[in-house]
């Protein structure tokens, strides 16, 4: 698994007290593809902000904040 992946996973609590450990195989491989998702969808996020902004206007972290409601 991918170091800064593993590392978002230990701030959100998945690998606190054996939590990951305790999960079964499927669940864990759903997590990992939700993250891989996740990274998929905010690299073409920002590809689409860098092809479609020209004026400024924020930044691209604001827009995929906003993009995610976060």
């Amino acid at each position: 698994m991918n170091k800064h992946i593993e590392g978002l996973m230990y701030h959100a609590g998945l690998t606190a007290q054996g939590c990951w450990d305790e999960m079964d195989a499927y669940d864990r491989e759903a997590i990992e593809k939700f993250a891989e998702l996740l990274v998929r969808e905010c690299a073409s996020r920002v590809d689409n902000i860098l092809r479609e902004k020209k004026d400024g206007g924020g930044t691209m972290g604001d827009e995929i904040r906003e993009h995610f409601g976060v």
